[in-house]
């Protein structure tokens, strides 16, 4: 009786068309299909030192995808990709090279950083040799043009050619810009690296702290080191020579050439007013750059929605299938493989046996389903990119995103954690299904890490489609107050990115399972409802579906 009354509250959330059709029996029952040993098993296979890291264009990543490609091809999910194939195949340039030093200098000094500990650097050119000589120094502040917020750190200064030092993250003192604390995409290391190469720097050098990047220097060390991904460029892309990271106290050194001091420079740097500080300092840098084409594919299975109309409409999930693949020159003994199993080997399991909960149903969802393990998220977002940039249907015929990276192993939680909370109409349903689960719907507790825009579903929410991506939250059953923050934080430290995210004995799946059905109940919901779900009005991505909606109305009027 007191879930009858759960149940009952939860559906006053819901618009009046799908207040009836929270959920039926028939889909209550595929959820428990969902197990975790199911679970365990995916990420079993997909974490294994067999596929020695899933490094995008290895033998890993053709390993990863064949194991997906036969789990659709067992479910009965027809083939979504190019000519018939489970595969969405394209390519990547990888690129291998970086310079040992960087060298800055004024009139009569000279500081070199040290590759590694000082600084992480990469080519930003798809060309045998990036080059900087002499290139100007200049501090822009966050390296931010937002026209919503009257804001504007380059002031139109001329610089081209110049070498942009950049703040992570975005200005957070004020909760009326920028979100406050939570991080905006303007805070994206990404977004930073377009906008110099916009304005035609030729180079781009990110300070890192860990609270501005929500992770500490070994991240930055393991991510940006070894092979470097990137689609094709065009020939009409604005490029830097250089794209680098370079910590807090190797930046002091290199601005004790200058007369400007790196705290002052930051103040100066939250307000409206700022404007870019020329350094007077050169920096310079060549370095050989080896240049490759590696081939890669995105994994597309289908379930044909049974409604003749509705049909034609998709629920896309998602979760990426690569990793970070293996250390380039380990030490004797060192384990070499970056397995990836929570990021996100657990992602693409629980895809998998959300895929599965549908196939058990007794009639196909009226919408179709299109399952997408994509590539080389850890290199950008790069398979969400291309798949966004060639999806089977129109955008504004994709009726949600919802994407899944990386469960839980620490158990069940009272509450679910909602990555963008607020934005779309997702949110009423979503609550409604967890609180029906016993469970609370909570924003996202870190928003200082702007996961929103750090996942494959900004690549979709950018083209319109209203995304769901959430996760189980920190209030653990069963654990004091602070337990599951302190799991968290210790996880990240220790095993986020790093060699030692391995499946483990120790992992407790029970919370992931009532999340991989919360996703897959999430989905059906979408699947059967008329109404198409929306972004809440004034939203950052309500104009771009408005537009993918009228585009679709202007095609059937032809």
């Amino acid at each position: 009786m007191k879930r009858m009354l759960v149940l009952h509250a939860a559906l006053i959330l819901l618009p009046l068309a799908a207040r009836a059709q929270l959920t039926t029996a028939a889909e209550k029952a595929a959820a428990q299909s969902i197990e975790a040993g199911d679970l365990r098993a995916h990420v079993g296979f997909l974490a294994a030192d067999l596929l020695e890291g899933r490094g995008p264009g290895t033998r890993g990543d053709a390993l990863a995808q064949h194991y997906i490609a036969t789990q659709f091809q067992l479910l009965g999910l027809k083939p979504a990709g190019p000519h018939g194939s489970y595969l969405q195949p394209f390519e990547l340039v990888g690129m291998t090279g970086h310079p040992e030093t960087l060298t800055f200098s004024n009139a009569t000094e000279r500081t070199e950083l040290r590759f590694h500990d000082d600084f992480i650097a990469s080519s930003g050119v798809q060309a045998a040799e990036a080059v900087l000589q002499d290139s100007e120094l200049v501090f822009v502040g966050y390296g931010i043009q937002a026209p919503e917020y009257q804001w504007d750190d380059f002031k139109g200064m001329d610089l081209r050619g110049k070498t942009l030092l950049i703040l992570n993250n975005d200005p957070e003192d004020d909760p009326k810009l920028f979100g406050g604390k939570a991080r905006l995409r303007y805070g994206r290391w990404d977004y930073k690296y377009e906008q110099a190469a916009k304005v035609g720097a030729a180079g781009a050098i990110l300070l890192h702290t860990t609270p501005s990047a929500g992770y500490a220097w070994q991240v930055v060390q393991t991510s940006w080191s070894g092979e470097q991904f990137e689609l094709p460029a065009s020939e009409d892309t604005p490029r830097l020579q250089m794209k680098a990271w370079t910590t807090d106290e190797a930046t002091r050194r290199v601005l004790r050439l200058s007369d400007k001091d790196l705290d002052s420079l930051r103040t100066a740097a939250r307000s409206r007013d700022f404007h870019p500080v020329p350094l007077g300092v050169k920096v310079s840098t060549r370095f050989a750059n080896q240049v490759r084409r590696r081939p890669t594919a995105n994994v597309l299975g289908l379930l044909p929605g049974s409604d003749p109309t509705l049909s034609r409409e998709v629920v896309l999930y998602t979760a990426h299938h690569d990793h970070l693949g293996m250390k380039d020159d380990p030490k004797p003994g060192e384990d070499a493989i970056y397995n990836g199993a929570v990021d996100n080997a657990s992602g693409v399991a629980a895809m998998l046996e959300a895929a599965e909960a549908f196939t058990v149903l007794p009639k196909a969802p009226p919408r179709s389903i299109l399952f997408a393990a994509v590539a080389a998220e850890e290199q950008g977002l790069l398979g969400s990119q291309y798949l966004a940039g060639h999806l089977p249907v129109p955008p504004g015929r994709v009726a949600a995103n919802i994407n899944i990276d990386g469960l839980n192993i620490h158990g069940r939680t009272r509450d679910v954690t909602v990555i963008g909370l607020g934005k779309s109409s997702l949110d009423a349903p979503l609550t409604a299904l967890a609180r029906a689960q016993g469970r609370t719907i909570k924003a996202d507790q870190l928003p200082d890490r702007g996961f929103f825009y750090r996942s494959d579903q900004y690549n979709f929410a950018r083209l319109g489609i209203p995304a769901a991506y959430f996760s189980s939250g920190m209030d653990f059953i069963g654990r004091p107050p602070g337990w599951g923050k302190e799991r968290r934080e210790k996880w990240e430290a220790l095993h986020y990115h790093q060699p030692s995210d391995e499946l483990g004995p120790d992992w407790d799946f029970s919370g992931a399972v009532e999340d991989v059905r919360l996703f897959f109940l999430l989905g059906a919901h979408v699947a059967r409802t008329r109404e198409l779900p929306r972004w809440n009005k004034g939203d950052e991505f309500e104009a771009p579906r408005l537009q993918a909606l009228e585009a679709l109305r202007s095609e059937g009027a032809k």
